[in-house]
């Protein structure tokens, strides 16, 4: 099975290495859901995330950028 909305820290990393020369906290939650959405081995419902989990990947990728 693939990446799911409740694997935030492996699709924080996969994002990081696809858009690594961007600062996650610039990004718009509507293209953040488009991102990951559009990552090769994502497997959910895109309408099952929510604002927090966004948020949660959004942080994620912060931190794995510090």
């Amino acid at each position: 099975m693939g990446l799911t909305w409740d694997d935030v820290d492996s699709i924080a990393e996969r994002l990081m290495e696809k858009h690594g020369g961007i600062d996650p906290l610039s990004i718009r939650f509507t293209d953040l859901h488009k991102w990951v959405t559009e990552l090769e081995d994502f497997d959910d419902d895109p309408k099952r995330s929510t604002e927090g989990i966004l948020e949660s990947i959004q942080m994620a990728w912060h931190e794995l950028n510090q």
